[in-house]
């Protein structure tokens, strides 16, 4: 059976999000709680730790800033970005950290809505660039990134392409 396609007749509305305002704060743990149940997010529920502190750590957290997606005052898409710098540009950059569309929401546009408004706002800081991280099985994500202008890091094609990795402290 064919999956019904989302419904793209309503406006999506984003903004930057305000971790102190109650409505913002349900709908960014709401969001995180089902992304993270994802495979794609790990597969399990967020900690009871992360729940309770999640939006008072991102408040206090020098450069975060999170984008929100509504459709009909229903939130539908977030995205999490973190300020960071590159040495060879010697200018700001935004790592997007966590991109997450609803799964009834998904291939309606929202993700690039998001990206763009995320693009924006990194423009207005006068960064150089956006950077983010993708599971290499994640060909949908892959896709909706592409068409918002990313594309796999490289500095020199002979050198092959950047890998993110990770050491647990």
């Amino acid at each position: 059976m064919e999956k019904p396609m989302p419904d793209t007749a309503a406006q999506v509305h984003t903004l930057i999000a305000d971790y102190r305002n109650d409505r913002h704060a349900q709908d960014i743990l709401a969001l995180m709680e089902e992304y993270a149940r994802d495979p794609f997010g790990g597969g399990e529920p967020l900690s009871d730790y992360c729940r309770e502190q999640l939006l008072p750590k991102l408040a206090e957290f020098p450069g975060a800033f999170s984008v929100l997606a509504y459709r009909d005052n229903r939130a539908l898409g977030l995205i999490n970005c973190f300020m960071g710098f590159s040495t060879f540009v010697c200018k700001p950059l935004v790592n997007i950290h966590d991109v997450i569309v609803s799964e009834s929401a998904r291939g309606s546009g929202v993700c690039a809505q998001m990206l763009d408004l995320v693009a924006r706002e990194a423009k207005s800081r006068g960064c150089c660039k956006l950077t983010l991280e993708i599971l290499e099985k994640n060909l949908p994500a892959q896709i909706a990134y592409r068409r918002s202008g990313f594309k796999p890091y490289t500095l020199d094609e002979e050198m092959g392409q950047a890998h993110f990795w990770q050491r647990y402290l």
